[in-house]
């Protein structure tokens, strides 16, 4: 990943305050990391302006260093490793990476299943559109003190961190940046925030089909307290193929193997976390309108918009409050 701007203008405050504070600073960085766009946003005041600077800069130094250890596309990565001997077991596990395995642990705990990150052997079989795959799940489970996290795996299994890892990242990286009572991470359009009520700060839910066009625009509602949320977006139409047997997509599904069957093209998602909006849009998009509706509800969701491959853009209940 690398750096490429850091931008700073004058904001004022959005709402009426029962006094009025002084206009804060925004300080934006924007790069590449992770394998699309990092944005990173903070609001201070004025004569923080360097600290901003230089705070926003070793946070995306963190990210790119959680970024290469987590990458299956590098063969010096710690996942990378882990997949090389897929069959071994007991793995001695280094923090990040059983970090990471321990919150997928937790994301599929909360989507019932629905996330599974030990399938990376269905995915790539899915891209060459080979079905010869069997439908077993993947076995494993971490043990140890939590000084040596341990991997357990039952037979062949091999990880893919993808979209939880992104989320992990971004509520990892806002934590660094406490200090600041309004700040912003934009991992590849999965998003943490923690909004004050005087940053105004919104977010755009883009048209799958337009890249111009938005479906939304969601921010933190009235009387917000500052705590921060994550917002995320998953869906069919960003890592898809025409295949012998028609237009596939990324999204497997772990009852089948296979890329999900579904009627959502798109679902955006707002929870407590940007780790829980990802793994609850990824899962609202393989369940399909029917079932993930009632997914989100049992799990838990703050707001929803699900685009349909009809044209159709549902919303859960208590979205509303969301909408800019």
């Amino acid at each position: 990943g690398s750096v490429q701007a850091v931008r700073r203008m004058m904001v004022a405050p959005t709402r009426t305050e029962p006094s009025v504070p002084q206009a804060a600073l925004e300080t934006e960085l924007t790069g590449q990391s992770m394998g699309g766009g990092l944005r990173l946003l903070v609001a201070s005041a004025p004569e923080d302006a360097e600290r901003a600077d230089r705070d926003l800069r070793q946070v995306a130094g963190r990210i790119d260093a959680w970024a290469r250890r987590l990458t299956r596309f590098s063969r010096t990565s710690d996942l990378a490793h882990l997949n090389a001997d897929a069959d071994r077991s007991p793995v001695a596990l280094r923090p990040t990476i059983a970090s990471v395995l321990s919150h997928a642990r937790g994301m599929s705990r909360a989507t019932e299943g629905v996330v599974d990150v030990a399938m990376l052997d269905a995915r790539i079989a899915a891209e060459a559109e080979e079905w010869s795959m069997p439908t077993r799940r993947a076995a494993w489970q971490l043990t140890g003190d939590g000084r040596q996290p341990v991997l357990i795996r039952d037979g062949r299994v091999r990880f893919d961190l993808d979209g939880v890892a992104k989320g992990w990242i971004a509520d990892r990286a806002l934590r660094l940046l406490d200090a600041y009572p309004s700040a912003l991470v934009d991992a590849d359009g999965d998003v943490a925030i923690r909004s004050s009520s005087t940053a105004g700060w919104s977010i755009a839910v883009a048209h799958p089909e337009d890249d111009v066009g938005e479906l939304a625009r969601l921010r933190a509602p009235r009387g917000w307290s500052g705590d921060s949320f994550g917002v995320a977006t998953s869906g069919t139409s960003v890592h898809r193929w025409h295949g012998r047997h028609g237009l596939s997509h990324h999204l497997i599904d772990p009852a089948t193997r296979r890329p999900a069957v579904t009627d959502v093209v798109q679902a955006t998602v707002v929870a407590a976390s940007t780790g829980l909006a990802e793994a609850f849009a990824k899962s609202a998009v393989i369940r399909g309108s029917h079932d993930g509706f009632g997914l989100l509800h049992r799990a838990g969701a703050w707001g929803a918009l699900l685009l349909l491959e009809d044209g159709e853009l549902l919303a859960t209940p208590g979205t509303a409050r969301w909408l800019a």
